[in-house]
């Protein structure tokens, strides 16, 4: 039964009018303003979680605005105490009065609530405890209960709308269940590229009284393609990249691409730098870009570089992107060589290395760094991470245990990223409990009969008889051939080598590392003595977690994998490329490798070049999303293999052991 929506007659907040009113004023976030437009007109208070600069103050005064309300501003801080928010007896009045109504002095919550409009309160998480208490009767009851003055009804317009940065845990606390319960919450994100292009087209084409017009002239008048409009570009570009950089907890907002772009534009007028000669420009760029960016990006606890060396190599790797692109020489590094180094930007070629050894347990052990506080952990998991580990260094194993038993993919994924945390005693608890489950959960899964006889693909073109199909599938029938491309069968034992292969990256965490964990114990414990068995994880490197022929403790190697976290991007010709390395140093006939992915290569060359000497290629799809699904299909397929879709922990060892008992 459809409910029709009541906004109650007369009211301020009319969601079309206000959703009209601010598409004209904000760039994006038209879903943002419809879900807050309509919790405004059905009378709810609302929390707004996201990083700074991403609008939610210009979105606010857009729609309060529109509703001709007034807006209160509040900041939130250590120093917000119950009655600088609820308001005070007058001390001098009360001397001479007593307590009177005369004499209570409202602050801006008794104000909003009396009065009607908008509280906008910023910053909540670092509100203290008490005065966040004195919003819950306002919230809950429609009214406030002030001390030695009475019960002020709300007004029918008040509205509660919070903010927060979720990310930020330095000088924070963490939000009461009271407070959650009693609003509605919107997540607010960095806009697209295309609107905050336009935002800071809009920004920079706007000229302030005091901003002088010949640095506007300088920056975008003669030429404006090559100057002001390429640095625009190139700052989006390195603000969007500082959002993702392994060494970056928290990126800049569009602000500081603003601000990039304006400084650039100024720096070129100023220093009178011909407009169209762009060998000349960086030194202006990476001045702009550390004057604007340098004390806004915020660097991981474990990072040992500083603010600069990120900017630096960013701004490096965006120039390289856009020369390579437009085909023109690079500009010339003005600043002093060997000023830091650029990592591979988006759609260059793959730089990525197949690390083994002791580069691979470095790649390890710096990812190991990377931790997680406690307050992260808390806002991600909520309740359940608070009933399992109630104070620092406490894990409660059995109820772990116990949760996992009953919701096993919410728990082993608080278990994934609590053996991250920054707490080293809660971490190592985490770390042994998560790899005692994993080897149990992977037993369950382990296939019961082996040394079977069956048909089998081989890459060897004198034994046996050759698979046109395969053969063809996996060259798309692509002249001349050579011998490697053909696929002969013939029966053989099914002992095999298995390579399995991890992608670590994106932003995989929690879920994702605990269904890496499981698939590397489930390969493991499945190959026995009766397979060799190699684990790599990739992203835009190739990390040789165990090599072909070298048995590691199942618990070592999933303390790995849980280090492995997302980062970066995709590069699966390179990982098959070292499935292919390790398989080859295999004594067994048969060469499989598994994927554990959502099958989308994001860097590098197409996957299916790197198929040779692979004998048969699995892939076991981490995404049911249809390009995803179709991608792994197709590489599946290529590979001589089979496809299986897995979106759960508890059924990945089953469908990991169906895919090697696959004829």
């Amino acid at each position: 039964m459809a409910i029709a929506p009541n906004f109650g007659a007369g009211s301020a907040y009319e969601p079309s009018k206000l959703v009209s009113h601010v598409s004209t004023r904000v760039v994006g976030m038209r879903r943002e303003a419809e879900v807050l437009a309509v919790a405004l007109a059905t009378g709810r208070h609302v929390l707004i979680e996201g990083p700074p600069g991403t609008g939610k103050s210009t979105l606010l005064r857009a729609l309060a605005a529109a509703a001709g309300v007034p807006m209160r501003f509040v900041e939130g801080n250590a120093e917000l105490t119950p009655n600088r928010l609820l308001g005070h007896h007058d001390p001098a009045l009360v001397l001479r009065d007593g307590y009177t109504p005369e004499g209570f002095v409202a602050g801006p919550l008794a104000e909003a609530v009396r009065d009607g409009g908008l509280l906008y309160l910023e910053e909540l998480n670092r509100i203290p405890e008490e005065s966040l208490n004195v919003l819950i009767t306002a919230l809950a009851e429609g009214e406030l209960h002030v001390p030695r003055f009475g019960t002020i009804a709300a007004s029918p317009n008040f509205r509660l709308i919070a903010a927060m940065n979720p990310f930020d845990a330095i000088g924070t606390a963490r939000i009461g269940q009271a407070i959650y319960d009693r609003m509605c919450r919107v997540a607010v994100h960095y806009q697209d590229e295309e609107h905050e292009r336009e935002i800071v087209t809009r920004a920079v084409n706007q000229t302030p009284a005091d901003r002088p017009d010949h640095l506007i002239a300088g920056a975008f008048a003669a030429d404006a393609e090559q100057a002001g409009w390429a640095d625009i570009d190139i700052a989006i570009a390195v603000v969007r990249a500082t959002r993702s950089h392994a060494d970056v907890r928290v990126g800049s907002s569009v602000r500081g691409a603003i601000d990039m772009t304006l400084l650039a534009g100024g720096l070129r007028a100023t220093r009178a730098y011909e407009i169209g000669n762009l060998t000349k420009g960086r030194r202006t760029l990476l001045d702009a870009a550390l004057a604007a960016l340098s004390g806004r990006i915020r660097l991981d606890e474990a990072s040992d570089r500083q603010p600069e060396e990120i900017i630096v190599e960013i701004l490096d790797a965006v120039i390289k992107a856009r020369f390579d692109r437009n085909g023109t020489p690079e500009p010339e590094d003005d600043s002093g060589k060997g000023e830091g180094s650029g990592s591979t930007p988006p759609g260059a070629e793959s730089q990525g290395r197949i690390l083994t050894g002791e580069e691979a347990a470095k790649a390890v052990q710096d990812a190991a760094r990377r931790t997680s506080g406690r307050s992260e952990l808390q806002h991600k998991h909520g309740q359940s991470f608070d009933e399992v580990s109630p104070e620092v260094g406490q894990l409660d194993e059995q109820s772990v245990i116990e949760k996992a038993g009953l919701d096993p993919d919410t728990m082993l994924s608080m278990l994934a990223d609590a053996a991250n945390a920054t707490d080293p005693t809660l971490r190592a608890k985490a770390r042994k409990l998560a790899a005692k489950l994993f080897v149990t959960l992977a037993s369950t899964g382990a296939p019961t009969k082996r040394g079977i006889k069956r048909m089998t693909r081989v890459n060897d073109p004198l034994a046996g008889d050759i698979d046109l199909d395969a053969t063809l599938g996996r060259t798309d029938g692509t002249l001349p051939m050579s011998a490697d491309d053909f696929v002969t069968r013939r029966w053989a034992a099914s002992e095999r080598a298995i390579c399995l292969l991890i992608d670590r990256s994106g932003s995989m965490s929690g879920h994702g590392v605990a269904m890496a964990s499981l698939g590397a114990a489930s390969v493991v414990v499945a190959a026995g003595e009766k397979a060799e068995c190699s684990v790599l994880m990739f992203a835009k490197d190739t990390i040789v977690l165990q090599e072909m022929g070298r048995k590691r403790r199942p618990d070592e190697l999933i303390g790995d994998v849980l280090s492995l976290r997302g980062r970066g991007v995709t590069d699966l010709a390179l990982a098959l490329r070292g499935a292919r390395q390790q398989l080859g140093r295999a004594s067994a006939r048969e060469r499989v490798a598994i994927l554990l992915s959502d099958g989308i290569a994001t860097e590098g060359g197409d996957p299916v070049t790197a198929l040779r000497g692979i004998d048969r290629l699995h892939v076991l799809g981490t995404s049911d999303e249809s390009e995803s699904v179709e991608a792994g299909k197709l590489l599946a397929r290529r590979g001589g293999g089979h496809y299986r879709t897995c979106t759960s922990i508890v059924e990945l060892p089953a469908t990991l052991t169906a895919l090697l008992t696959a004829t």
